[in-house]
């Protein structure tokens, strides 16, 4: 007979999953029964095992695997045989999908380790209830990291990587299997970058030069950086030499960007320094987080060839044969200094006679002199100078300077006597012959004369031979009290051979009058030569003749002729003479007509004291007497008749007028002043000593105080008649003891008394 089914059961399951049907069927298994699955949508499923319940009754089972939402629906079981169909109930399959989030989670907070989420689940795709949440994260190359259950809303995710992207998900979970939907729309977040872990180890230096260094460290990567953007600079810092103020120097601090940092071997090159200088470097690892910094390493740079010579500290001192150069040490020298090479060379000289080709060299000074006597040099003459210093590395740049000697007097011709060619009363005639040129040209030669007077000579000292620089006219000679004048000055283009000249020809040379020598005078006749040059004028001169005086006596028109200047030099040097003495007599009488009084009553007082006191009559005896003794206060003077008063004067004579100063207008021990009593002071004494009876003069009075700008002219006045001012003003002090000494004995002021026997009263 056909299988009878009893009822069967719905089944739910989530999508993907097997729904597993059990239908029950009364009766044994037969072999020729076909036993299946029916769903209403067309689905259908072989029975999968049958198990026995108890003889009369077995349960088939059927499959319906990787179902889906479109599978849910009613299904039966089908028994069929050849004697029949059997049909069973039907039964409910639900399929549920797992939920998904709509939207992806939200980043809250970021560090360098973690990331804080928000789920942002509430909104889903799929079936609920949610019975579970979980966040998935992942780096950005797809390695799964971890999944975490969640039972807040919030979320913290630790334990990352610094700098590192990662993809966070959400999951869902519904009840039974494959509850778990897939994970929610991803956010991605990348953490912080964390402080580099150390500096840069293990720098060193691997290279040194003059101008460059290179370094060398050990290779890190992530684990020390802690972030994938990062920078490696090296920082260096020194202190540059050859300031030229005297302020300090400030230190110059640097820093690079190092680009070699992937390879095995990472080194770099710093450029650019100064030679000879102490250099400190590090390696500074920084990111967006921090910075560490490497050891501090200091090196020395090598020497380098120097810098220049300062050129405004080269000094020259130019003399006509020698230079003395003096310099400093380069503001630069990159080194120790071991030498100096100073190389000269004659450029031009003024003398275009000289043959410049010889006058080159070169010397060499060591680092601790900076000055050099160049000798053996040309006169008038440009010298060029390079100097330059030197290192172990070599020399440095040169720099030139130019210095000129100074022109040195022309060389005059030897004159082995001093016998003219021909000599006449009033002429003289000698040979001029050229001087040799020492570093300018002769630009002319000149013939001066110069009278020959009676010398005062010290015993075993020669004559020095002067040349004249000072060019005198014959008019100007006696007017000036010259001994010399110029006759001739010829130019060097009429002298370039010896020729003969005559002196006394009366004739004019450029603008120089030869005048005739005087017969009864004697005259030495000299030649001289004059170089000029670059603002310097040297001159050399010979004596090439001398002139005798004549026996004859001179007529005498000529001899007036040649001292009418002399005489009205004197007498202009007479009149101006009297007038300044007329003036300085005139001052001094106001002077004493102001101090008279002033000096009248402090006699006055003196005398006063003196005859009250009664022990000193000898005194009174003494003053009278000296009433009648001349007493010289004043000098006086004659002039044109009329007596003057003044402290000196000069006595001379109106109706002569000498022609030259007289000789007690310079002072002089072997000249002294006249000078004789006058009325005045007689008649001056007579008033003070009646005036002496009309002042009271009480004992113990202060003698008068004396002005500061009356002083000195009372002084003076003291001085006269032998100190009689003095002597009266010394014997009208008291006797004994007038004060007491009280304050002087103080103790305090033992050490202010100037005197031991000498004590101040109070």
């Amino acid at each position: 007979s056909t299988p009878h089914f009893l009822h069967i059961k719905g089944v739910e399951v989530n999508a993907g999953q097997t729904a597993t049907f059990h239908c029950t069927v009364n009766g044994r298994p037969q072999s020729n029964l076909l036993l299946y699955l029916q769903g209403m949508g067309g689905r259908q499923a072989v029975v999968r095992e049958t198990k026995p319940v108890n003889a009369r009754r077995y349960v088939a089972s059927f499959d319906v695997e990787n179902t889906t939402k479109g599978d849910s629906g009613r299904y039966r079981c089908i028994a069929q045989s050849e004697r029949g169909v059997g049909v069973s109930s039907y039964a409910d399959l639900t399929v549920k999908q797992p939920p998904v989030p709509i939207a992806p989670p939200q980043l809250t907070a970021v560090g360098a380790t973690y990331l804080w989420i928000q789920l942002n689940a509430n909104s889903i795709n799929g079936d609920g209830p949610i019975i579970e949440r979980e966040v998935e994260y992942r780096t950005m190359s797809g390695m799964l990291i971890d999944t975490t259950p969640v039972d807040k809303p919030t979320h913290k995710i630790g334990h990352l990587d610094p700098d590192t992207e990662y993809e966070i998900s959400v999951l869902l979970t519904r009840p039974l299997d494959g509850g778990t939907g897939n994970p929610g729309p991803p956010l991605r977040a990348r953490t912080k970058c964390a402080d580099p872990m150390h500096g840069p180890r293990r720098l060193e230096v691997v290279d040194i030069q003059s101008k460059q260094v290179t370094v060398r460290w050990e290779p890190f990567g992530y684990n020390v950086t802690r972030c994938h953007s990062y920078n490696l600079t090296v920082q260096y810092r020194y202190r540059p030499a050859g300031a030229p103020s005297r302020e300090p120097v400030k230190e110059e601090v640097r820093e690079e960007v190092v680009y070699d940092t992937l390879s095995t071997v990472p080194q770099h090159i710093v450029r650019n320094l100064p030679p000879f200088t102490n250099v400190s470097l590090r390696l500074v690892l920084s990111n967006p987080e921090g910075r560490k910094e490497s050891e501090e390493l200091l090196v020395l740079t090598d020497e380098d060839v120097p810098g220049a010579v300062p050129v405004d500290s080269i000094l020259g001192s130019s003399y006509e044969q020698q230079i003395s150069l003096s310099w400093r040490e380069p503001l630069q020298t990159y080194g120790l200094i071991r030498q100096y090479e100073i190389s000269y060379k004659a450029l031009s000289s003024f003398d275009t006679e000289f043959d410049l080709s010889n006058q080159s060299g070169k010397v060499f000074k060591p680092a601790n002199e900076t000055s050099h006597m160049f000798i053996g040099l040309y006169p008038g003459s440009t010298y060029s100078f390079t100097i330059r210093a030197s290192t172990v590395k070599g020399f440095g740049p040169p720099v030139i300077t130019q210095f000129t000697t100074k022109i040195s007097a022309p060389l005059m011709p030897a004159y082995d006597q001093e016998s003219p060619l021909n000599q006449t009363d009033s002429s003289v005639t000698v040979l001029l012959k050229p001087a040799q040129s020492r570093g300018a040209p002769v630009s002319k030669y000149q013939v001066v004369v110069e009278e020959e007077r009676p010398r005062r000579q010290r015993r075993g000292t020669a004559e020095i031979l002067r040349c004249y620089p000072v060019p005198i006219h014959f008019q100007n000679a006696t007017l000036l009290n010259s001994q010399y004048y110029f006759s001739a000055e010829l130019p060097m283009s009429e002298l370039r051979a010896p020729m003969p000249f005559c002196i006394g020809d009366n004739r004019t040379y450029s603008g120089y009058w030869n005048a005739p020598l005087l017969p009864h005078k004697s005259y030495g006749i000299y030649y001289q030569a004059v170089s000029t040059a670059n603002g310097e004028t040297k001159i050399d001169c010979v004596r090439v003749a001398t002139k005798g005086a004549a026996t004859r006596k001179p007529e005498p028109e000529q001899e007036k002729q040649s001292d009418h200047t002399v005489k009205i030099a004197g007498a202009i040097a007479g009149i101006l003479l009297f007038i300044i003495i007329f003036l300085g007599v005139i001052l001094l009488m106001k002077k004493r007509r102001r101090n008279y009084h002033s000096y009248t009553y402090y006699l006055k007082l003196a005398k006063k004291r003196k005859e009250t006191l009664s022990s000193r009559q000898e005194m009174t005896l003494m003053v009278n007497n000296s009433q009648h003794t001349t007493m010289v206060d004043t000098h006086t003077h004659s002039l044109n008749g009329r007596t003057v008063s003044s402290p000196s004067s000069f006595t001379l004579k109106t109706n002569t007028i000498s022609t030259t100063v007289p000789n007690s207008y310079y002072p002089d021990d072997s000249h002294t002043m006249t000078s004789e009593t006058s009325s005045l002071v007689q008649s001056h004494y007579k008033q003070r000593e009646s005036e002496r009876e009309a002042l009271p003069y009480q004992t113990g009075q202060l003698h008068p105080a004396i002005r500061v700008a009356d002083l000195l002219q009372h002084i003076t006045q003291m001085k006269c008649a032998e100190g009689y001012g003095f002597k009266e003003e010394y014997e009208s002090f008291f006797e004994g003891q007038s004060a007491p000494w009280d304050s002087a004995k103080k103790d305090e002021n033992r050490m202010k008394n100037r005197y031991g026997n000498i004590i101040a009263c109070t």
